[in-house]
């Protein structure tokens, strides 16, 4: 799966706040309720799967990337957003590496679809892995940039 086909055009929020993790969770959660990628009246319940998820193990990879993700019921598909940490200080999301966090890619994926759960977070860290691609989106001034930006990223 090429990154143009996990990600919608509007599915990329850039400059997202380095607080802390939970709330740049609560932010992408936020943001597909407010797109309609994820009915309104479920924001709560499908942000309390990720954070459980979360606590139950960083999703903090290597080389600036975090994954945060959950396998929920009454999904039809896969819904994905992500955030782009622009500030140098990145976001602390005890990551694998230690490093801070720059690009923060929210996954909810209907949990009866494990092969595309694992396909999915495999599909990402190949199409982000890529420093080019990385820098990239954390250097695009608008969403059309981070979206040719991943269109980059699937030809890598």
């Amino acid at each position: 799966m090429q990154l143009q086909e996990i990600f919608d055009r509007d599915a990329v929020l850039l400059d997202l706040p380095p607080h802390d993790k939970w709330e740049a969770i609560g932010t992408l959660v936020s943001h597909l309720a407010a797109t309609g990628k994820i009915p309104a009246e479920r924001e709560e319940e499908l942000l309390e799967s990720v954070l459980e998820r979360e606590r139950s193990m960083s999703t903090g990879m290597e080389r600036g990337l975090a994954i945060p993700h959950a396998a929920v019921e009454g999904l039809d598909g896969l819904v994905a957003v992500m955030g782009v940490v622009r500030d140098p200080e990145g976001l602390e999301f005890e990551s694998i590496d230690g490093a801070v966090t720059r690009l923060v890619v929210l996954l909810l994926i209907p949990r009866a679809q494990k092969l595309l759960h694992i396909r999915t977070l495999a599909d990402i860290a190949r199409g982000l892995g890529s420093a080019e691609v990385r820098e990239s989106l954390i250097a695009c001034d608008s969403g059309a940039e981070a979206w040719e930006a991943l269109a980059t990223g699937a030809r890598s």
